[in-house]
């Protein structure tokens, strides 16, 4: 796998464009209360300084409180879970991070660098890219092309070098051909490479649907319920794959419902419930927080600690 780190891990210089959003969760009005510790919250400490910090975000909609004063870190090289029940505040909260909402109050910053204002291709270029819960692959061409398509996003050969073929045009060509049969092999799809997208299975797109995330070289990758809709072959499949991409460098956020995933590849997760931050830290101790089994009684918190 050592011939797949360079393009994950050390040419993060290009980052490509975000993808529409979906729409917001919507969360029932909160009553402020004190906030709860973040349990990894180290930024504070220039050696743990956050990769994302979240301060203080409300975000209302409509009269509603979706997020209600929400303070957390996610560390450099981290897998972090945000999770909570159906209109928690999990989809807004990502839609404030990546930059398709404002948030009526509080602080983003990625990397030290305030990003509340700025629109999503910026925030894109300064290396945060989100991966959506809805499948966006070109289906009518084949897994290759829609990977080497993202690929061109980094390409710097202009118009005129493209249409004379100069050799400079192809010498970049070739290297980024390279790098999409690289992702290939990073996402065992290598054997699927001429096959129409439309042809993969539902999990092996969502794979695909990643690889073209990772195509931007992204130095934090947000993804939307990774493993909603997969059979569970496919969703050991994803976990692993997960694993792979954090093992690679790159810090991931994760909104997620399958509990038994989240507690198995989260460094740290982050619990919000009608807006409100309730609880963070690693898994083995939201197992045990109270007010996590009371907002995720019957959801499947028991099975995830078996």
């Amino acid at each position: 796998m050592s011939h797949v780190a360079p393009t994950l891990a050390d040419e993060r210089a290009g980052r490509g464009p975000a993808s529409p959003a979906p729409g917001a969760d919507a969360a029932s009005a909160a009553t402020p209360g004190p906030r709860p510790d973040t349990g990894f919250d180290r930024s504070a400490d220039p050696a743990h300084a956050a990769a994302l910090s979240l301060r203080g975000i409300t975000m209302k909609i409509s009269g509603l409180v979706a997020l209600n004063d929400v303070s957390f870190d996610v560390r450099p090289g981290r897998i972090v879970s945000l999770i909570g029940p159906n209109g928690a505040g999990k989809t807004t909260a990502f839609n404030v991070i990546s930059g398709y909402m404002r948030p009526t109050a509080g602080s983003v910053t990625l990397f030290g660098e305030e990003i509340v204002g700025r629109s999503p291709h910026e925030i894109a270029a300064r290396g945060l890219v989100r991966s959506f819960q809805r499948t966006s692959v070109f289906g009518q061409c084949t897994v290759f092309d829609n990977l080497l398509t993202a690929y061109h996003l980094q390409g710097r050969a202009g118009l005129l070098r493209s249409l004379l073929r100069l050799p400079s045009f192809q010498a970049e060509e070739a290297a980024l051909r390279a790098r999409a049969r690289e992702m290939l092999d990073f996402l065992g799809l290598a054997a699927r490479a001429d096959e129409l997208a439309a042809n993969l299975a539902y999990g092996e797109q969502r794979l695909l649907g990643v690889g073209i995330a990772l195509a931007a070289q992204p130095r934090l990758l947000l993804l939307d319920e990774p493993a909603a809709g997969l059979n569970p072959s496919e969703t050991d499949g994803f976990k692993a794959m997960i694993r792979r991409i954090g093992e690679q460098g790159v810090t991931v956020l994760l909104v997620e419902h399958d509990m038994h995933m989240v507690m198995s590849i989260s460094d740290d997760i982050v619990v919000l419930n009608q807006g409100q931050l309730i609880a963070a830290g690693p898994p083995a101790t939201i197992q045990q927080h109270p007010e996590v089994i009371r907002a995720y009684l019957g959801s499947g918190l028991k099975r995830a600690q078996a």
